[in-house]
């Protein structure tokens, strides 16, 4: 059924609970906006916290120590706020399918779009599996390829327990799943969503709490180490030169990985087309962003600098092994956990660990559905991709999407998984080219909206400190994006193969971009000319026909407890009796 046959919407539900609304002009071509209060911060939640956050943050470590590594994270955290005051603004402003894709598209130069949706990286997480290390790769062949990465890492986890597991079978396991809850409904990946995010909150504070237990003498050799590796071996490493040279080659090192792990406006915005009233969902997802920014990154990091030392004998060798930080026993708190001699929880943070992997592969799947959509929808991808399903699937999106996942039969095979590896490497760029593309379509925005003379105090979410924190973003990002390779410009260190590794797609992007500017002869958005109206009248209409969502507590009690379908009935009959 294409977008074309839908003259109504279906009725929206909340995760299979009773009906929310009645029937409604239909928004965001053929989608439903069946994501609740609950599910989208927690898919807010669990798209900020990635593996990496627990496994690949020891190379970080590693590399700059404790201090360069706390340090790291705030810094690229604050350096990341711009990017989300930036899409909150326009995303809570204009919840559309596909997001900031789409809003290239409309508001800068079609050109633009059409590079941000196939080559432009999603931040989304990190893979966790070490034969590929830390990277990020791109919005749509990123999320898709990444896919096979995580179902691969799921397998390296396993191993933890026991190295017999039949590969094909966990890979084929892995793609059932997906399908089933990427299929039928996008409430059904909400609520997914919901529980393994809340597994992911749940291993991170479980976390937490082992560091302060621990460092305070709660452990079983009752050694209260405190702030110890702080001062032995130290605060700062020294890495690749030695001296200060070697202490900033250090923190830069940190900072890359910090600019790996820390994520998160990206994933609320790809969801915003989906979401049960978004103007108040999206809106908070957003704002409580910066919050989830200093709790997990910022205090994680800390976390991980108390608990083991840079130089620890173990966390080198994992990290320098064939296995790298492919398995659970690459964490740094899992080292920690044996070297103080406990028992049992290294075993948890490794289920957990199992449960946060599934859930960065199922969300790859819906991000790279919604993604290949919103490109056909802009006429970016072929036609027949618009095509979705009466639960609202696009349904052929969703097929070509799912081919990627066989690519992790190839961990069957040693030889044939380094071809996956090399397709990964050259996407690295990718990330931080999303950052800089979202701040210069704000910039666009911004330029747009003083044009036509919209008052930015009557927006719906005024961004801080704008424009100024988007021209900020872009130098910044930016900035990272030229260094971040540098190590490959010492003479000992040239290699061809890395430097395309570190900087194709660069120029992958160019070519792209000028391609297809000669091929349709798009020209620049002139700000007086923007599309400022949109599908803004559909999205109110929307929402002046339904109820407010319940707040975020209220709807996780009730849903929790069975009862919302009821909560819900009586407030529809309510809003009737007022109606009368």
């Amino acid at each position: 059924m294409s977008s074309k046959d839908h003259e109504k919407a279906p009725t929206y539900t909340d995760s299979g609970d009773e009906p929310i609304v009645a029937e409604t002009e239909a928004v965001d071509q053929g989608l439903h906006r069946s994501l609740s209060n609950r599910q989208i911060q927690w898919i807010a939640i669990g798209g900020s916290i990635g593996t990496a956050l627990f496994v690949s943050i020891g190379w970080g470590l590693v590399e700059g120590g404790p201090g360069s590594l706390f340090l790291a994270f705030t810094l690229y955290s604050m350096i990341l706020a711009s990017a989300n005051s930036c899409m909150a603004e326009m995303s809570i402003f204009f919840p559309v399918v596909g997001g900031w894709v789409r809003m290239g598209s409309k508001w800068v130069d079609e050109s633009y779009g059409f590079m941000a949706g196939w080559i432009l990286a999603d931040i989304l997480t990190l893979t966790t599996d070490a034969d590929f290390g830390p990277r990020p790769l791109d919005f749509f062949l990123y999320e898709a390829v990444l896919i096979p990465f995580e179902i691969s890492a799921l397998n390296l986890v396993l191993t933890y327990w026991r190295d017999d597991i039949p590969v094909a079978a966990v890979v084929a396991g892995c793609i059932v799943l997906y399908a089933i809850i990427n299929l039928f409904a996008v409430r059904a990946y909400g609520e997914s969503e919901f529980w393994l995010a809340s597994g992911k909150v749940l291993l991170i504070f479980m976390l937490f709490c082992f560091t302060f237990i621990t460092m305070v003498g709660g452990n079983p050799k009752h050694d209260a180490y405190g702030f110890r590796y702080w001062n032995k071996p130290g605060s700062f490493a020294e890495y690749i030169h030695t001296g200060s040279l070697g202490r900033f080659e250090g923190f830069l090192g940190a900072f890359f990985q910090a600019s790996f792990t820390i994520v998160g406006p990206e994933y609320v915005a790809m969801v915003a087309g989906e979401a049960i009233y978004p103007r108040k969902t999206i809106k908070t997802a957003f704002k409580t962003m910066y919050f989830r920014f200093g709790l997990f990154f910022i205090l994680g990091s800390l976390c991980v600098g108390i608990v083991l030392p840079y130089d620890d004998p173990t966390l080198n060798e994992v990290l320098n092994s064939d296995a790298g930080t492919s398995t659970g026993a690459a964490s740094p708190y899992v080292i920690a956990m044996k070297n103080l001699g406990i028992s049992v929880l290294p075993d948890i943070t490794n289920a957990l660990m199992v449960t946060s992997i599934f859930s960065a592969g199922n969300s790859y799947v819906y991000c790279a559905t919604r993604t290949l959509y919103s490109l056909s929808i802009d006429s970016h991808a072929p036609s027949f991709f618009r095509r979705t399903t009466r639960s609202g699937v696009p349904i052929y999106c969703f097929l070509f999407t799912m081919i990627f996942p066989c690519l992790a039969f190839l961990s069957v095979g040693r030889a044939a998984s380094e071809g996956v590896k090399w397709l990964a490497n050259i996407t690295q760029a990718a990330q931080l080219m999303d950052y800089i593309i979202m701040c210069t379509i704000y910039i666009f925005f911004h330029r747009a909206l003083a044009a036509q003379g919209y008052d930015r105090n009557d927006l719906p979410y005024k961004g801080w400190g704008q424009p100024y924190v988007a021209y900020a973003g872009v130098l910044f990002f930016s900035t990272v994006l030229a260094i971040y390779g540098y190590a490959v410009f010492y003479k000992a260190n040239w290699d061809v193969g890395t430097f395309m590794t570190y900087y194709a797609m660069c120029f992958i992007d160019i070519v792209l971009y000028v391609g297809y500017k000669v091929y349709s002869r798009s020209k620049f958005v002139k700000a007086s000319e923007a599309d400022l109206v949109w599908d803004r009248p559909k999205i109110d209409a929307y929402e002046a026909s339904i109820e407010p969502p319940l707040g975020l507590w209220t709807d996780i009690w009730w849903s929790v407890t069975r009862r919302k379908g009821k909560l819900l009935e009586e407030r529809r009959r309510e809003r009737e009796e007022r109606e009368v």
